[in-house]
């Protein structure tokens, strides 16, 4: 089932505006028509299964691809008019970022500011600069091709900022990177956002919970839904999710009367549609810990928190659910019931 894009008030002076675009290769049909616009200072994530459109959409934002049809404007100004003017004012990180081996990290990153038409003095002062913030100053004096793979990534974001971009574009940025570089890259995003409006495409869902303010769902070439995850949860997710670990004092057992029991006093907050206890959440450390699943019509965190206290029990964890965005993207995308 489609879902149409959440509707937005215009912006005034949108960063990114697309209207109708579209790509073929040959009869194929690759991308769109797409029609959306993006606000200065947003973070925004583009979602969606592998070949979907989203790498193709954002080559023609970097302006590495032209549209079969359709406008395009990057602060203003026109993607096929002015390609030379809108790659000034775009950073653009590829899937594999594009380092050249026999180049040292210094070279290559002085090179990329000249062909972005930086001046030699301001190479000169920026190369330092992004190489302390990509925290890749350590192995400026090592050839590319001898990097390992997170050092190559934090060297692709260094190139993306050199010019120090309006826009800054990122494919699937933790492509390949272990769990302590994905930590790293977050972190390296969330700190870009305060100085740059930010597109990240990637499939992988935590990549854009946790790092974009908005999400564009593509599927088979279109969007099919935008909006916050908030917003986008609210049309799809029949109710809301938590989990709560609860303590039982020793002298009131776990499984005790009715009315008494942890599941019985968030049972008999009003909202609550589904109390289950979590398998295997007893810990030998304390065995009267439980961790219960509740869904309910609204955030019933604290009316659950507040009963359970009530009823002599101590919530020792509460928070909502996860994979509350992967239910909303299976059901945009995966045509199951979420």
């Amino acid at each position: 089932m489609e879902h149409p894009p959440a509707r937005r008030q215009r912006p005034a002076n949108p960063m990114v505006q697309l209207d109708g675009v579209t790509k073929y290769y040959g009869p194929k049909r690759a991308l769109g028509p797409v029609s959306f616009e993006i606000e200065k200072g947003d973070a925004v994530g583009f979602l969606g299964l592998n070949g979907v459109g989203k790498t193709t959409l954002l080559r023609i934002l970097a302006c590495g691809l032209r549209p079969s049809s359709g406008t395009v404007r990057i602060g203003g100004l026109d993607v096929l008019r002015d390609p030379h003017e809108v790659r000034k004012r775009v950073g653009y990180l590829p899937e594999t970022p594009p380092v050249y081996g026999d180049m040292t990290v210094g070279d290559y990153l002085a090179f990329a500011g000249r062909i972005k038409g930086m001046s030699q003095e301001a190479v000169a002062r920026r190369v330092p600069e992004v190489e302390e913030y990509a925290r890749v100053a350590e192995v400026h004096d090592v050839l590319t091709r001898n990097l390992s793979q997170g050092y190559r990534q934090r060297v692709g974001v260094a190139q993306a900022i050199i010019h120090d971009p309006e826009l800054l574009i990122l494919d699937e940025p933790t492509h390949d990177l272990d769990p302590v570089q994905i930590m790293e890259m977050r972190g390296m995003i969330r700190e870009l956002k305060d100085s740059h409006t930010i597109l990240i495409s990637s499939h992988i869902l935590p990549e854009i919970s946790e790092t974009c303010d908005r999400l564009l769902v593509l599927n088979d070439g279109e969007i099919v839904a935008s909006g916050t995850e908030a917003e986008l949860g609210e049309g799809l997710l029949r109710s809301r999710r938590l989990s709560v670990t609860v303590r039982t004092p020793a002298q009131q057992p776990a499984d005790g009367s009715p009315g008494t029991t942890p599941e019985a006093a968030i049972r008999a907050v009003p909202g609550v549609t589904r109390v289950e206890p979590a398998p295997a959440t007893r810990r030998r450390s304390e065995p009267q810990a439980v961790t219960y699943h509740v869904e309910g019509d609204a955030d019933l965190r604290a009316a659950v928190c507040r009963a359970l206290v009530e009823a002599g029990h101590d919530v020792v964890a509460l928070a909502r659910a996860e994979r509350e965005l992967e239910r909303v993207f299976v059901g945009l995308v995966g045509g199951v019931e979420a």
